[in-house]
C-alpha cells in the first residue's frame, strides 16, 4: 500500500515519522500503537520503502485476529455481559445516614492551609528555576 492509500483508509494523515523511519513500520507492538493494531488484525509489515512512500502488509498464518477484547462475534440481542469488576466494591464501605455527599471535603480553615502550603511550594520552584536556593 502506498502512504497515501492507507491515510485515505485511515481518514487521517500518517505522523511525519512514518515518512521518515523505517522503524516505525517495525513490527514492534510493546508501546507502538500503530504496530499492536496490525498485528493483532493478523498482519505484518514488509518491504518498507520510505523512500517509495509504500510498505507491503503480509498476513499472518495461525494468528488470531480481531482486538482482543472483542474476540466474540457480535449478536444483536444477546445479553449484555458485564465486567467481572462490577461490584466488586459493593458491601465494603456504607455512608452514614444524613451525610451529605456535596459538602467540600476540606473545611475553610483547611483550604486555606492547602492554598498557602502551594503558594510556598511555587515560590520555592521559582526560586529554584532562577538559580537562588
Amino acid at each position: 500500500m502506498s502512504f497515501a492509500d492507507i491515510e485515505r483508509v485511515l481518514e487521517t494523515p500518517l505522523p511525519a515519522s512514518a515518512y521518515r523511519r523505517a522503524a516505525w513500520w517495525a513490527n514492534d507492538a510493546t508501546g507502538h500503537a500503530q504496530a499492536k493494531a496490525w498485528l493483532e488484525a493478523g498482519f505484518k509489515t514488509e518491504q518498507v520503502n520510505i523512500e517509495g512512500k509504500s510498505v507491503t502488509f503480509a498476513r499472518m498464518l495461525g494468528v488470531q485476529r480481531g482486538v482482543r477484547e472483542m474476540q466474540e462475534p457480535y449478536q444483536a440481542g444477546a445479553p449484555v455481559k458485564k465486567h467481572p469488576m462490577a461490584g466488586a466494591l459493593k458491601g465494603t464501605f456504607k455512608i452514614a445516614p444524613g451525610w451529605d455527599l456535596t459538602r467540600p471535603a476540606l473545611d475553610e480553615d483547611e483550604l486555606v492551609e492547602w492554598e498557602a502550603n502551594l503558594d510556598r511550594k511555587a515560590d520555592i520552584i521559582e526560586r529554584g528555576l532562577r538559580g537562588k536556593r
